[in-house]
């Protein structure tokens, strides 16, 4: 039997590293396409690399005519860039993965759980508008032409060299000399960590799957903590204790826009995820890694180099300005 040939534009970041190595146990045959830039996160010596930007039409159009059953797009953000993919893939591949955004949902959200079915609406982030329009034009060409198209929404995901907050080690950095971090709200929103290499075990069942086709699946870890217990677990494994100052979201955006807006377009409200329409085409799906071994390794990563511990000075700064302003 030969195997699925799958095209990865992308593959060295955060979910797509995770998901290159778990293509590779499921005996894919994968190429990945990137600019050949120096990664912290390698590709598997097994996978075939092609070095090229996908921006430049020539470029794009020599990958596309190279016919692959699954091409998974990581790097699209617009709809220009879709399109710009949808059309040079056009008639040389039997399914289109774009890599959505779970930020795309109703924010905030009526009810939760989030399902597949929670309305795509953000008035916050241009980043997720970006998406919706992306999947809006993705959904028009499954109706209209019967595009092989299969939309895939990540939350939260993570991996060893990423610290979940704002401002990456910042947050850790400061918990280890006795300084007290923020914390957006009252620190009692649910929020879903999912570590990649669960992502991947969702993701690659999807791949060359007829049943996803001209829909959407969102895939997270079903482990759920409040942003205080999130802070609480990076101290623990951090080997100190953390103290926590509540201050509003809106008065975290009014001095910092970059952790501003991720906050009021996706962080600020409760983010709890079915996983059943998942199940029911991976019915074996589990996330397996909560987020207290997750920290360990991210604080692990950090701790072999001291060159990856680098502070953001202007979310260092910010953080001292609100703790003034809202510490008790």
């Amino acid at each position: 039997m030969t195997a699925l040939r799958v095209l990865f534009l992308g593959g060295t970041g955060i979910i797509s590293s995770a998901c290159s190595w778990q293509a590779l146990e499921a005996g894919l045959d994968l190429t990945v396409v990137n600019r050949g830039k120096t990664s912290i996160r390698p590709i598997p010596t097994d996978v075939r690399q092609l070095t090229a930007d996908i921006e430049d039409p020539v470029a794009l159009a020599e990958i596309a005519g190279q016919d692959f059953d699954v091409v998974v797009d990581w790097i699209a953000f617009t709809p220009d860039q879709v399109r710009a993919r949808t059309d040079a893939f056009r008639g040389h591949v039997g399914q289109y993965v774009f890599i959505s955004s779970a930020s795309a949902y109703q924010t905030p959200p009526a009810r939760l759980p989030l399902t597949e079915s929670t309305p795509l609406r953000n008035p916050y982030w241009q980043y997720s508008r970006n998406k919706i329009a992306a999947e809006d034009l993705l959904t028009t060409l499954y109706r209209d032409e019967n595009y092989p198209v299969t939309v895939v929404r990540p939350s939260h995901t993570y991996d060893r060299t990423v610290v979940p907050f704002d401002g990456g080690w910042t947050i850790v950095e400061r918990m280890r000399r006795g300084e007290p971090i923020v914390v957006h709200g009252d620190g009692t929103s649910l929020w879903t960590l999912t570590h990649h290499r669960d992502f991947a075990r969702g993701m690659v069942p999807l791949l060359g799957n007829p049943r996803t086709l001209g829909d959407a699946f969102q895939i997270t870890s079903d482990d759920v903590l409040t942003w205080d217990q999130i802070a609480t677990a990076l101290a623990t494994a951090a080997g100190t204790t953390a103290e926590i100052v509540h201050v509003p979201s809106e008065a975290i955006a009014a001095i910092h826009s970059g952790w501003g807006d991720g906050l009021l377009g996706d962080k600020t409200h409760s983010a709890v995820f079915d996983n059943a329409k998942l199940r029911s085409v991976v019915p074996d799906y589990v996330a397996t890694i909560p987020f207290e071994t997750g920290a360990r390794e991210v604080v692990d990563w950090h701790d072999e180099d001291p060159t990856r511990r680098r502070v953001d000075p202007a979310v260092n700064e910010a953080m001292d300005t609100l703790i003034a302003r809202y510490r008790v």
